[in-house]
């Protein structure tokens, strides 16, 4: 497929013709700001920066996601290798943080802006209290002249390095802040039909309406010399992403135009269409769909018409198995008896109660656990369908 035919294709599928989105996240991947030798590419740290800042002056807000400190620190060191071990990689990282931010906050005062710093782990997302705050910083850093930077807490995080460059945490900021547009800015210019580097007919895909498996399968493996994501994990930023209602864009980030010809709606790249509705549009919602489970329940034929048909929430009479240990408001999966993931909810119950419970009626509930009880194991309004 052509540049043109492309373009075409994304325009005629673009959801903000004649509108401007409101609220968007930027995804800038290591490969777009590192240089080949490590450091900081920064006449293209100074690019992006013009390009945020003129999508500020249209009244739009703003936050980026930020990947690159690990870079940023080797350029700093003048190390020609990433490192390999966890230790030294949060060392770099912890270098290269404050030059990333430095780089930022540079540029972004060309243009009357201030560069905010917010590093964040997965367990800050995870936690309801910590991802609240968070939530609340940021909203209210969008009400002045302020450009939000995100990037993964590295230094003290473990899961960063399988994070997939910060992929799935823009997601997760642009679902939770109820953000219209996320931009996944790579050295690649969309998903591609296969691995260009291994096959000369890979084409572009310009237009994905849903994240299937058909789509996932496309995505081809290997880690480039500075980031950690993949394709996998783009797919699957935006599959969360546009689950919640999130335009996304893939597209080549290193262009001086590619933010410009992300918003114009005319642009090489892969657009990812959001669902047809943003799904149940609370924050709380947007936080429980994002938290790693802590255990599981599995339940019959009759809970999960219940569950997914009949919306309504689920009750301990059609509770089959228990799998893992959980506590009272912890976050679980709700699987079917085929073994397939329906929903995640806020359980009522610890799983020690739910052992003595499950396949029991709710009026059994105080005589078989000696206390009052919930009706319901997840009330429905804390659940989260798959």
């Amino acid at each position: 497929m052509s540049d043109k035919s492309a373009a075409d294709a994304v325009a005629k599928h673009w959801p903000f013709a004649g509108r401007t989105p409101r609220r968007i996240v930027v995804k800038i991947g290591s490969n777009v700001l590192a240089l080949p030798s490590g450091g900081l590419d920064h006449a293209r740290v100074a690019s992006l920066c013009t390009q945020v800042a003129e999508a500020h002056g249209h009244d739009m807000e703003v936050i980026v996601v930020t990947s690159g400190a690990v870079a940023a620190g080797r350029g700093v060191l003048r190390m020609t290798q990433r490192p390999s071990t966890l230790p030294d990689l949060q060392a770099v990282a912890a270098i290269g943080q404050g030059a990333l931010m430095e780089a930022y906050s540079h540029e972004l005062r060309r243009h009357g802006l201030v560069a905010a710093q917010m590093l964040l782990t997965r367990d800050d997302m995870d936690d309801r209290r910590r991802y609240l705050n968070a939530r609340l910083t940021l909203v209210s850093l969008l009400k002045h002249p302020v450009i939000p930077i995100i990037n993964e807490n590295d230094v003290v995080t473990v899961d960063e390095l399988k994070f997939g460059d910060n992929d799935m945490l823009s997601a997760m900021v642009a679902a939770k802040l109820d953000a219209d547009l996320l931009v996944i800015f790579s050295n690649i210019p969309g998903l591609m039909t296969g691995n260009p580097g291994r096959d000369p007919e890979a084409r572009l895909v310009p237009v994905v309406k849903q994240v299937t498996d058909e789509i996932t399968a496309l995505a081809h493996g290997g880690q480039s010399t500075f980031g950690v994501g993949g394709m996998s994990s783009k797919l699957e930023a935006a599959r969360h992403a546009t689950r919640f209602g999130v335009t996304c864009v893939m597209t080549d980030g290193q262009r001086d135009d590619a933010l410009p010809g992300v918003l114009s709606g005319r642009f090489e790249g892969t657009l990812f269409l959001p669902s047809a509705a943003r799904r149940a549009g609370s924050a709380r919602k947007h936080w429980i769909a994002g938290r790693r489970a802590r255990g599981a329940v599995v339940i019959d034929r009759g809970a999960e018409k219940a569950l997914v048909a009949k919306k309504r929430s689920l009750l301990a009479v059609g509770v089959r198995r228990i799998d893992g240990t959980f506590g009272k408001g912890d976050v679980i999966s709700i699987v079917n008896e085929a073994g397939e993931v329906l929903a995640q909810g806020i359980v009522n119950y610890n799983s020690s109660q739910l052992e003595c419970i499950a396949g029991r009626r709710s009026e059994e509930l105080p005589a078989l656990l000696g206390e009052a009880t919930y009706e319901e194991v997840v009330h429905v309004d804390n659940l989260v369908l798959g």
